[in-house]
């Protein structure tokens, strides 16, 4: 058991889209990412998502709405929920998932993750 510092985690990568595990439990998965520019639209059928945003400014958009998550804040993204993430400028993650959950949801495409890197 150790502590985790989540900046020092953060400045081990530079790739955007792509979810890294810093812990796991109960078959739930904390990831770390970074993300710059637009996702994909997707949904999970069985899988909620829990962003946090650490560092900058992360809009989401739903078919309905746009919502905008700032440092400090969170969303949670029900099972089934289309949406697509945005981030103008880069935007530091933590994500909180079970780990069943694929990056692109119900897509496969190029920005697909099928194995993250443990950090």
């Amino acid at each position: 058991m150790n502590t985790i510092n989540l900046e020092q985690k953060l400045a081990l990568f530079s790739d955007y889209w792509s979810p890294k595990i810093i812990g796991e439990l109960n078959g739930q998965l904390v990831k770390l990412a970074k993300f710059k520019g637009e996702f994909v639209w997707h949904k999970h059928d069985n899988e909620d998502e829990f962003f946090y945003v650490i560092k900058g400014m992360l809009k989401i958009d739903f078919r309905d709405k746009e919502v905008t998550i700032n440092e400090g804040e969170f969303i949670i993204v029900p099972r089934g929920v289309e949406h697509k993430p945005v981030a103008k400028d880069e935007v530091s993650v933590l994500l909180f998932e079970p780990e069943t959950t694929l990056n692109t949801g119900d897509i496969k495409n190029v920005l697909t993750k099928d194995v993250l890197e443990k950090i």
